[in-house]
């Protein structure tokens, strides 16, 4: 995966007030000024924001799952994401993902379950 770019005001690292020490103020604005060597894209100098600097999109598609039924058609590559379901459909559906070794984006499998042990003692 590509790094995403950091992206900060010019002169961020000189002044006190405006980046060094103060995370809030670190962020993007365009320099605006006549003689402006950032402005002007000289050699050298941290890049501007513009079209270009995007991050790749994944092609992948992704599935929702509602019910059990829902897990066969998933394929190894399809990236899975749990609808909203209650806890009693969450947890049969978990059971049957961690033994085809299925990974929602959404949810851990291992830590809920878990959890729902406890639950479950108590």
């Amino acid at each position: 995966m590509v790094k995403k770019m950091k992206f900060r005001r010019r002169g961020w690292y000189k002044h006190k007030r405006i980046g060094k020490g103060k995370r809030r103020m670190v962020g993007w604005k365009k320099p605006k000024g006549r003689d402006n060597k950032m402005r002007e894209s000289r050699k050298g100098r941290p890049p501007l924001v513009s079209i270009g600097y995007r991050r790749k999109k994944e092609d992948r598609k992704i599935i929702t799952v509602y019910n059990v039924k829902d897990l066969a058609s998933i394929r190894k590559d399809s990236r899975v994401i749990l609808g909203k379901i209650g806890r009693k459909s969450k947890t049969e559906i978990a059971k049957k993902a961690a033994e085809k070794s299925i990974e929602f984006q959404n949810l851990n499998i291992k830590k809920f379950l878990k959890t729902g042990k406890k639950n479950e003692s108590k």
